[in-house]
């Protein structure tokens, strides 16, 4: 299947996503991308997808594996790959709805949005696809276009609590994108799981890239409830030792994450969990904190296992 023409852009606005940072990681991409020598691409924590929707329309390669822990998400993919012109029908309705509605009118249907949203969730069988996903991904799309700063968080019960936002006229439909993004998910094997579930599909020809929830870099930095459970240090440590084991295996390993130096600079959490492989650094917006003066350029961790 031909790559699309156009640029792919993720259909899910979520906190972390690498859009902003595609041009300064191209540089380190490994030089076998463009040689034609990766022939799998592995993203087990997948979020909002930008660095796989960059890959996919820029790079050469024959097959995608993508997955993560959060059943909705993979429901969205899914949902994607296999009914987008459903889908596309079915968020054109509730766009034209919503931006006929009074400010007043409009927070009553987001929070009505949010609550059925919650409520489906006990009764919803998120193991094989079917035709129930197509509202429910157009549920969550809505949702994620139109909450505060476009976050996915749910809380301990597992129920999405993001408060709406204040948007004029948010485009909550794009549909020559999300019909680019069905043709790349077209091979695209897409996975609801542990990141360690990839190690069966990684190979000597394989780039994998991880980009985990990033380890706080304060104690009022704490946002990585994507899912439960939290990714905690614990977590952080485990796929630390997962990703020597992939690279006992001889692929081309990639990981982001937060830089603690920027709150302690003696700080050495992950110069010590990724010993022995290259660290670079990336400069990067902090978009997400609930005071304006806190945000603005931090950097970022770039962990690699090749020159």
């Amino acid at each position: 299947m031909p790559r699309p023409t156009m640029i792919v852009k993720p259909f899910l606005k979520w906190a972390g996503g690498k859009s902003q940072l595609l041009e300064q990681m191209e540089g380190f991409f490994p030089p076998e991308l463009k040689t034609g020598l990766i022939q799998r691409y592995i993203e087990p924590f997948v979020g909002g997808g930008a660095m796989f929707f960059h890959l996919a329309t820029a790079y050469s390669i024959d097959e995608f594996f993508i997955a993560d822990i959060n059943p909705e998400l993979l429901c969205a993919y899914l949902t994607i790959q296999q009914n987008v012109t459903a889908l596309i029908s079915i968020l054109q309705k509730i766009e034209s709805h919503y931006l006929s509605l009074d400010e007043a009118g409009r927070k009553e249907y987001y929070y009505e949005m949010r609550s059925k949203f919650n409520e489906q969730r006990a009764k919803f069988l998120m193991l094989k696809y079917q035709p129930e996903w197509i509202n429910r991904t157009a549920q969550l799309i809505f949702l994620n276009r139109t909450c505060f700063n476009g976050l996915f968080r749910v809380n301990s019960k597992g129920d999405f609590n993001v408060p709406m936002g204040r948007y004029k006229n948010p485009t909550i439909c794009h549909p020559e994108n999300l019909k680019a993004v069905a043709q790349i998910l077209q091979k695209t094997h897409i996975h609801c799981g542990d990141f360690t579930d990839c190690r069966q599909w990684v190979n000597e020809q394989s780039f994998v890239y991880f980009d985990p929830p990033y380890r706080p870099i304060s104690a009022t930095a704490n946002f990585n409830a994507y899912a439960s459970p939290n990714f905690d240090d614990s977590e952080q440590l485990r796929l630390s030792q997962f990703y020597r084991e992939l690279d006992q295996k001889g692929a081309k390993l990639m990981l982001s994450n937060s830089e603690p130096k920027n709150e302690d600079p003696a700080a050495d959490f992950f110069e010590v969990a990724y010993a022995g492989y290259g660290i670079e650094r990336l400069s990067a917006n902090r978009y997400i904190n609930s005071k304006g003066s806190k945000r603005g350029k931090i950097n970022e961790l770039l962990i690699i296992n090749y020159a």
